[in-house]
């Protein structure tokens, strides 16, 4: 077990801290380009990739092969600083980046469900990803309906988005080179 003793926290106002992680993996998909990329798992639907959880991490996998879905919990490499206010893809008009799914964030770490077709020696077969080749991933979580779906949800300014859009693509509007 990991401990914290080197490690400290000023919870005072202004808060500093410095937060450090290293990644437990890189995921493989076809994605090469943020152009044309799915922006969400819904939009990837069917499309194949891998994660590669790194050898002194593999025993954490343990058991997770009962599990039809995964959170992958990863680390945006390709996005380019960013903006509290930015037109998410979903829309034309600006929106506060914490109401978007958008990579361009002050922490760019981002979330993807895939559903998890096999494991076999520390790879991942996983398919729906909507993820950059080559991306480092932070953590994997098992999808859990009962503790993960909720009921009674309001979806803020997307509510006014048509569902077609949810397919949208993505462009270059986060990334770097």
């Amino acid at each position: 077990m990991n401990s914290t003793k080197n490690k400290t926290f000023n919870l005072g106002y202004p808060l500093k801290m410095k937060i450090e992680y290293s990644p437990i993996g890189i995921i493989h998909s076809p994605h090469t380009t943020p152009e044309g990329m799915p922006i969400q798992p819904t939009g990837a639907k069917g499309i194949s990739g891998t994660v590669e959880v790194f050898e002194q991490f593999r025993t954490g996998l343990k058991d997770l092969d009962g599990f039809s879905h995964i959170i992958l919990l990863y680390y945006f490499h390709r996005s380019d600083g960013y903006k509290l206010e930015i037109v998410p893809f979903l829309d034309d008009k600006p929106h506060g980046v914490f109401s978007t799914r958008a990579p361009r964030r002050p922490n760019p770490i981002g979330l993807s469900i895939v559903k998890l077709n096999k494991m076999e020696n520390g790879i991942l077969y996983i398919e729906n990803i909507d993820v950059l080749d080559n991306t480092p991933l932070i953590d994997i979580k098992p999808y859990v309906p009962d503790f993960d779906a909720q009921s009674d949800v309001k979806t803020g300014w997307l509510e006014d988005v048509q569902k077609t859009k949810i397919d949208r693509k993505s462009d270059d509007r986060f990334s770097r080179a």
